[in-house]
């Protein structure tokens, strides 16, 4: 994970011959670009572990590879890093999360129950996520809270912690990417904070009305990611 990614905005005019051929002018335009992707790939490489999906227009067309460019064509290359920056931040608080053990954590329960959302709208398809304002992952398990206090010994520094503040150092010229809380009343979380012993707690712990208890009790560690504030 070292290296910082650096969001680049380039722009390039390509000066070609007129004496030259349709065919040749086509040709020279087209190695230029790919040599150009080539090198951008190469740099997001270095700084994310691996190569971002990108899209292709031509003369405002999204094409699938440079065989229509022409002499005079508009070449525009996008790389998805955002929906990158969510998948590698995915897969860090996946390697990140402690297993069971026979006196801890009950097997792979919290490992598999990491909540995305966009906008305040679960979605499941990491690789494809619909376009937010704002991003936020969080784990409905109710003793999520105590591993950020280093109740696990696999992961004495908390997890969602950690993995922000990491995120945060290589991704934070493209996104705010930030640790913080937010209720989630649902799942694992949601069921807890119904229980009698949930609601003993709130009122000795936390007092004040009642009808606050639920916020509190499941206000769970969430990493934010806002593609607005990069």
């Amino acid at each position: 994970m070292a290296g910082r990614v650096t969001p680049i905005a380039q722009e390039f005019e390509l000066l070609v011959r007129d004496a030259w051929s349709p065919e040749a002018q086509a040709g020279y335009v087209r190695e230029f670009a790919r040599e150009q992707i080539a090198g951008a790939e190469a740099q997001n490489e270095k700084a994310l572990g691996y190569k971002p999906e990108h899209q292709l227009y031509i003369d405002g067309t999204q094409r699938p590879d440079l065989s229509a460019v022409t002499g005079n064509s508009r070449i525009l290359v996008e790389f998805e890093i955002l929906f990158d920056v969510i998948a590698r931040v995915d897969e860090m608080l996946k390697a990140a999360s402690p297993r069971g053990t026979r006196t801890k954590l009950p097997g792979q329960r919290y490992v598999e129950s990491h909540h995305w959302f966009a906008d305040d709208r679960e979605f499941t398809d990491i690789a494809n996520p619909p376009k937010a304002e704002q991003y936020v992952v969080l784990n409905s398990q109710p003793y999520t809270r105590r591993l950020e206090r280093g109740w696990s010994k696999q992961s004495p520094q908390g997890v969602y912690q950690v993995v922000a503040a990491m995120a945060k150092r290589q991704f934070g010229n493209i996104a705010y990417v930030g640790f913080t809380y937010r209720s989630f009343p649902h799942g694992a979380i949601g069921a807890w904070s119904g229980s009698a012993s949930a609601r003993k707690m709130a009122r000795e712990v936390r007092g004040g009305r009642a009808s606050l208890h639920e916020e509190w009790l499941t206000r769970q560690p969430a990493i934010i990611i806002d593609p607005g504030r990069g």
